[in-house]
C-alpha cells in the first residue's frame, strides 16, 4: 500500500495545476467537438462524442485523481454552465461517471512507456464511462421516468438503442478519439512533459500487480458512484431538480461558444505559465543548495 501512495507524492500545488490543466484543455476540447457536425450512414449516426485521450493522457501521466476529477469539471463549467445551459442534478451523472472511468483508467498504468497497458486501460476507461451511462439511460426508462420505446408498447426495446450507442460510442469515438490518440501520445510525453511543468516523471520501475490497484475498496466505491449517478439522473428526470437555464447561444448566436473557447484556453495558458515560473524558482533553489 506504501508504493501505491509513493507513485503520486506530488505537493498541494501541482496537484491545483493539475487540477486546472486538465479542467481547462478538456473543457476547451469538449467546446470543439461541438463545431464538429455528425453524420449519418443509413440509420446510423456518427458523431464525434469527446476527445477522451485528453482526460486520458493527462490521468496517465499525472495524479488520475486530479486529471480526472479536473476533466469531468471542465465539461460542466466551459461546456454547459458558460453556454447558460447547467442541468442540475442530470450533470451529477455526468460529473460521476466520466471522472470514476478516467480515474480507474489512469490507475491501471504504472507504465506510461508500456504500450499495451495503455491501449488496455485507454479502451478501459471509455467502456466504464459508455457502459455506465447506458445502464442510467436504460434504467430510467425501466423504471418509468423516462419515456423511450423505439418499438411501441415494448420498453425493453431501450436496452437495444442503448446497445447499439454503446457500440458506436466505443468502436468510433472510443478508438478514434480515445485509444488511438493516447497509445501515441502518453509514451512520447512521458518523462518530457513533466519536467516542463516542474515536475518529476511517475516511476515507471516500481511493478503492481492488478490485484493491488483493482481492490475490493476502489470496487465497492465504483458502484456506490454509480448508485449516485443513477440516484441524481432519476432525481432530474422526475422533476426534483434545479436547473439554470439563460441559453447564451440562443440570446447572442451560435458565435458566443467561442467566448467559452477563449476562455479554456486562456485558463489553460496561464496554468501552463505558473507552473513554468514554478519549475525556474525551483532550478533556481537547487542551484543556490548546491553552491553552498
Amino acid at each position: 500500500m506504501n508504493q501505491l501512495k509513493d507513485r503520486y507524492v506530488l505537493t498541494q500545488s501541482q496537484k491545483m495545476m493539475i487540477f486546472i490543466l486538465s479542467m481547462s484543455l478538456y473543457g476547451l476540447s469538449n467546446m470543439i467537438t461541438e463545431l464538429i457536425p455528425a453524420f449519418h450512414l443509413g440509420p446510423v449516426e456518427f458523431s464525434v462524442e469527446y476527445f477522451a485521450f485528453i482526460p486520458l493522457t493527462l490521468c496517465m501521466l499525472f495524479h488520475p485523481l486530479y486529471a480526472a476529477i479536473g476533466a469531468a469539471l471542465g465539461e460542466v463549467v466551459f461546456g454547459e454552465i458558460m453556454l447558460g445551459q447547467f442541468g442540475g442534478f442530470g450533470e451529477l451523472e455526468k460529473f460521476i461517471t466520466f471522472s470514476l472511468a478516467m480515474f480507474i483508467a489512469g490507475s491501471l498504468v504504472n507504465d506510461p512507456k508500456n504500450k499495451r497497458q495503455v491501449g488496455i486501460a485507454a479502451i478501459t476507461g471509455v467502456i466504464i464511462h459508455q457502459a455506465l451511462s447506458s445502464m442510467v439511460d436504460i434504467g430510467k426508462v425501466w423504471i418509468g421516468v423516462e419515456e423511450l420505446e423505439a418499438v411501441p408498447g415494448l420498453a425493453e426495446s431501450v436496452v437495444i438503442v442503448e446497445g447499439f450507442a454503446f457500440l458506436n460510442d466505443v468502436l468510433f469515438s472510443g478508438i478514434l478519439f480515445a485509444l488511438l490518440p493516447t497509445l501515441y501520445l502518453v509514451p512520447r510525453l512521458y518523462g518530457k512533459m513533466e519536467p516542463l511543468l516542474g515536475m518529476k516523471p511517475r516511476n515507471n520501475k516500481m511493478k503492481y500487480s492488478m490485484g493491488s490497484i483493482v481492490t475490493p475498496k476502489l470496487i465497492l466505491v465504483g458502484i456506490v458512484l454509480a448508485c449516485f449517478a443513477f440516484f441524481f439522473e432519476y432525481l432530474s428526470e422526475a422533476g426534483f431538480n434545479v436547473e439554470w437555464e439563460a441559453d447564451f447561444l440562443k440570446s447572442y448566436g451560435d458565435w458566443f461558444i467561442w467566448v467559452s473557447i477563449a476562455a479554456a484556453a486562456c485558463i489553460a495558458g496561464i496554468t501552463i505559465g505558473i507552473m513554468q515560473k514554478m519549475k525556474k524558482k525551483n532550478n533556481a533553489s537547487n542551484e543556490e543548495r548546491i553552491q553552498l
